[in-house]
């Protein structure tokens, strides 16, 4: 819900991430009036807009709060984020749960519909409905989809929309389908739905209904929306599912379990809450808690957890991320590799299990390039890889950033196992970087928008920590100590330097683009957070003195990053962590300006500059990239504070 919107919540629709509508309305009658709480634009007539009091948000949590005439109804969607519960982790499905209290005794019952626009199309839409026991299901579907489909705004086709409800012993659950000013019409009028025979036709909503009876103190009715893929990523040709399906093989199934589960799983995210945000708060301040808070559902939606979709092999599991927004290719490594701070401070395991599908791939020799591959599939969820050797080009960038990730899940479980049986193959990569990882030629890193340039600094930090990564990986010193050199010429011997030794320089040995003398050295992260001492404290003072020194109006223009903002502030806190504290803040007021209307960019602008039109950039304004994964990267501060495993609920697998 776009945070403009949210004065106007009883007539705004949510959206998905890419800004298209989507059909949830909800309605509640207090006595003989009914009010609209959400996604009612056109009421019917008598329906009153309730008053909106306040909006919030936690890691795993939206809540709303609204004024119904003298009574207080409050909506909270609840997404679970449980790494170490893999059931409650893989199940996508969120709860939708009303609430109401200070009726003065008055009866009460709440309403809600959703419509076709969750299948991502409209007018080819399967119809479903289930009622067993108190459990009412319905699923919406497209006629004919494609496995693996998606419409022109990156919405799945080829599964099923699922909405349900249960009654309890102190409500009644009543459904209906129809048009949507006649539905809500009925409820309004009776505060029941009919049960007729249902039907669907192009256009319609479908909607469940729950009476509270009189409520004297007061009382809630939770719902259960989402969207669940019979076969989620295809693997090398081969279907993949998400994890759950072991054990609840159908969407009716594994909705039952979820409204099951909702008690423990509300608990546990009232710890995770909890959790996050004090010791965000007490890291860095309320302002970086309030930063990491609103990173962590969006880095976990981006994620499939998975088994294979013939065996359900429960020991043969994967994480597939998408790379959403930018150009949605799979498992990415330039974007694991920002992301990974959530899962070190969380469950460092999914380290491990994103990597899982890159590392099988390349052992299959089916990638012909000497260096680490760019990605493992063009769209996701199409993870076919790239036998070609035709996947974007950075040589450096990924191949240093697959030591570095390797070595950090082998330092965060304490064992070399995993590594040990990937040895020849990261082997060879820290041969490419031995023999490449100084004098660069030309070409792209993460960084893509400076295009393909060489001996790109930062580029030449990854490697060395790559190195020095690697050969801690495996205690081979020979590979250290060619890290060692390599970071000595960079920053001893001012190879990477500016003249003066100010800060480090955007390419090296000479300049040549006078615009830009300088970018964020993002990668002396990992050397920092994993203890590698490939460069000297110095380098990071030096750092941590520079980049004060080019605060903008909106922020310190380091590549607009989010997430290498996080990383740079980390690595090189300044004194009294006041660098840290200004890094934190220009990125706590880009979230709270009130002028993006997208979920979490990360990227945006802090100073006026020419756009590819000729118009001027819109300061604090997000820059094209949202929703993305990288967001797990704004835990960067934390893991390097309190180490890995030190965020998060362990779960009940």
């Amino acid at each position: 819900m776009p945070g403009s919107f949210v004065a106007n919540l009883p007539s705004s629709k949510p959206q998905f991430w890419a800004g298209q509508d989507l059909g949830l309305g909800v309605l509640s009658r207090i006595g003989d009036q009914t009010f609209s709480l959400l996604g009612v634009p056109e009421p019917p007539a008598g329906v009153r807009p309730a008053t909106v009091l306040s909006a919030e948000y936690t890691s795993t949590r939206s809540i709303f709060t609204l004024a119904a005439g003298n009574a207080t109804v409050k909506l909270e969607f609840l997404s679970p984020v449980s790494p170490s519960n893999y059931i409650r982790q893989s199940l996508p499905f969120s709860y939708m749960t009303i609430s109401a209290s200070n009726t003065g005794g008055a009866s009460v019952q709440v309403y809600a519909d959703i419509d076709e626009s969750w299948t991502g199309q409209s007018g080819k839409t399967n119809f479903n409905y289930f009622v067993s026991g108190r459990t009412s299901v319905f699923q919406l579907s497209v006629d004919g989809a494609i496995t693996y489909a998606q419409n022109q705004m990156d919405q799945a086709l080829w599964g099923q929309a699922v909405f349900a409800a249960r009654g309890s012993n102190s409500s009644q659950c009543s459904l209906q389908s129809g048009r949507a000013d006649s539905v809500r019409g009925q409820f309004a009028a009776n505060g029941t739905l009919n049960d007729t025979p249902l039907t669907y036709t192009a256009g319609d909503v479908v909607a469940l209904a729950q009476d509270l009876g009189r409520v004297a103190s007061s009382a809630s009715v939770t719902y259960a929306i989402g969207y669940t893929r019979d076969a989620a990523v295809n693997y090398l040709g081969k279907a993949r599912a998400s994890y759950y399906t072991a054990a609840y093989n159908d969407s009716v199934s594994a909705v039952t379990y979820f409204l099951d589960d909702f008690a423990d799983a509300a608990a546990e995210a009232s710890s995770l809450d909890s959790n996050i945000d004090s010791k965000a708060a007490n890291v860095a301040g309320a302002n970086y808690s309030d930063i990491v808070a609103l990173s962590v559902r969006q880095a976990f939606g981006a994620a499939d957890l998975t088994i294979p979709r013939d065996t359900l092999d429960t020991t043969d599991l994967m994480l597939f991320l998408k790379e959403i927004s930018s150009d949605g290719n799979v498992n990415t490594v330039d974007v694991i590799y920002p992301t990974f701070p959530i899962f070190y401070v969380m469950d460092p395991e999914y380290i491990r299990l994103v990597l899982e599908p890159v590392v099988r791939y390349l052992e299959m020799g089916r990638w012909p390039q000497a260096y680490t591959i760019h990605d493992i599939g063009s769209a996701y969820p199409n993870a076919t890889g790239h036998d070609d050797g035709k996947a974007e080009q950075m040589p450096i960038e990924e191949t240093g950033n697959l030591l570095i990730l390797a070595y950090a899940y082998t330092k965060a479980v304490n064992s070399p196992a995993w590594a040990n049986s990937h040895r020849q193959l990261l082997q060879g990569y820290a041969d490419y970087l031995v023999t490449n990882g100084l004098n660069i030629a030309p070409q792209l890193s993460t960084d893509d928008g400076e295009g393909r340039i060489p001996n790109a600094t930062n580029l030449a930090i990854k490697a060395a920590v790559g190195l020095t990564a690697f050969g801690a990986t495996f205690d081979l010193q020979n590979y250290t100590n060619v890290g060692l050199s390599n970071a000595n010429q960079l920053y001893n011997q001012s190879l990477g330097t500016d003249p003066e030794k100010t800060h480090f320089q955007r390419q090296y040995p000479q300049l040549l683009n006078a615009n830009f003398t300088y970018s964020t050295v993002f990668n002396l992260y990992p050397d920092s957070l994993l203890g590698l001492n490939t460069f000297p404290q110095a380098a990071f003072d030096m750092q941590a003195s520079f980049y004060p020194t080019q605060q903008a109006v909106n922020g310190v223009p380091l590549d607009s990053k989010t997430d290498w903002s996080m990383f740079s502030g980390a690595s090189s806190p300044g004194a009294d962590s006041s660098t840290r504290d200004l890094l934190v803040n220009d990125l706590h007021a880009f979230i709270s300006n009130g002028l993006n209307k997208v979920p979490f960019s990360d990227r945006w602008f802090v100073k006026d500059g020419p756009t590819d039109t000729g118009a001027p950039d819109l300061v604090g304004g997000y820059d094209g990239y949202k929703c993305r994964p990288t967001v797990g990267g704004h835990f960067a501060i934390l893991a390097k504070a309190l180490g890995a495993g030190s965020v998060g609920v362990l779960g009940v697998m």
